[in-house]
């Protein structure tokens, strides 16, 4: 196995040769889950800088109105019996998944605490940042057999900001998305619904509508390696009765999956579905997740805990199963990859990571429109060191 060292090495060599030799092939990076099993990276505990709130029409608020409470229902021995498809789809407002956000919103939290940064304005010159799903889809990404992904990254004053695009598979996929699909979609919040209050104490209330605009989004920092992280994620609520209040460790994720009856169903379930689950959650350090097991008729028949750190035993000894090093080692290596390819500072230029199963992941790059994903108002008060952006950035920016 190629230690990252000697691939800096190899690329010094290569920078070294005469230039009459033939062009250097562009730069790519291999999946193989066999190149990262060594040791589990350093990968610093998780803290919370902040916080911020989407409203009902998708507006940004900074603070924690949109954060709910963890109540489930009394552990009596019933099934919770829960009816996912309940309001489907007279009481949903799915977000228009049209627009492309990109990193605004967490950019906009950015501007607003640059100043007030531990370690000052000056660490996040080093630091890369992000939205926690993309790093889900790195970390997953060895182990990946379907779907493949493209990483828009730029930096700017020594940042790396990385931004997902979506694939032309994926954006087939979404406009050509089953009505079965989009109703497991709605059970997924439906289910929150179900099991978080919106205030300490009180019972939850599915009477009302979902709407998917609705977010609250903890910031994070952290470091893989040696690469400084500051990322974004949702939160599905805060439980009061958790051991500690202190954020992100109180969070609790919730998921919905089929009913399970058979051990090959379990094995698949632990391969590929907690996979994912344990991506989400390990990287925000985010404890528990809790899963409503679903019949056929959309009803939840049981409710499961998977604390995040206990997921990998139930892969342990399955030959075909995930190792949580190789994830980490995969996303370490393409932060690194990255860093190396993203030498220019230039927020209007972007290298374009594309990756699809059974390849590498390669780059291109892209200058302006429609690749470049820094706003405007957000590279203009960095440049002039503005305090805070524009009260409502105009959606064509």
């Amino acid at each position: 196995m190629e230690s990252r060292g000697t691939k800096r090495e190899a690329g010094k060599i290569e920078v070294a040769e005469p230039r009459n030799k033939l062009p250097r092939p562009a730069p790519s990076l291999p999946t193989d889950p066999a190149l990262y099993s060594g040791p589990f990276p350093f990968y610093r505990r998780p803290s919370e800088l902040g916080c911020f709130s989407l409203d009902a029409q998708r507006q940004y608020h900074g603070d924690a109105r949109a954060l709910r409470y963890y109540s489930p229902p009394p552990t009596n021995g019933q099934s919770p019996n829960f009816d996912l498809r309940d309001g489907y789809p007279d009481r949903y407002q799915p977000r228009d998944e049209e627009v492309q956000e990109r990193l605004d919103h967490l950019l906009r939290w950015l501007l607003e605490h640059r100043g007030q940064l531990e370690g000052g304005p000056g660490w996040l010159a080093g630091a890369i940042v992000t939205w926690r799903g993309h790093l889900t889809k790195l970390l997953t990404t060895p182990y990946e057999r379907q779907e493949g992904w493209q990483l828009a990254a730029s930096r700017f004053q020594g940042t790396l900001y990385l931004s997902e695009v979506e694939t032309p598979a994926a954006r087939v996929q979404r406009l050509t998305r089953p009505p079965l699909l989009r109703e497991l979609m709605y059970m997924g919040y439906k289910f929150e619904q179900y099991m978080c209050a919106d205030k300490p104490g009180v019972s939850p209330d599915p009477s009302g509508e979902v709407n998917t605009n609705v977010a609250f989004c903890s910031v994070l920092r952290s470091r893989l390696g040696n690469h400084p992280l500051l990322f974004s994620g949702e939160v599905d609520c805060t439980d009061p009765q958790a051991p500690s209040t202190q954020p992100p460790t109180c969070y609790v994720e919730l998921k919905t999956s089929k009913e399970m009856h058979s051990p090959g169903q379990w094995k698949s379930f632990y391969r590929h579905k907690l996979l994912k689950w344990w991506a989400q959650s390990f990287l925000p350090g985010v404890p528990n997740v809790v899963a409503g097991f679903r019949n056929p008729e959309g009803f939840v028949c049981s409710l499961k805990t998977f604390p995040t750190m206990e997921m990998f035993e139930y892969v342990r000894n399955d030959r075909d199963g995930w190792n949580p090093s190789v994830c980490m080692n995969f996303c370490a290596a393409f932060l690194s990859f990255a860093q190396n390819t993203v030498v220019q500072d230039d927020p209007r230029l972007v290298y374009l990571f594309s990756w699809e199963p059974g390849g590498p992941v390669t780059v291109s790059e892209h200058r302006d429109a429609p690749h470049a994903f820094l706003p405007p108002w957000y590279v203009e008060a960095v440049t002039q060191d503005l305090p805070s952006p524009p009260k409502t950035p105009s959606p064509k920016d």
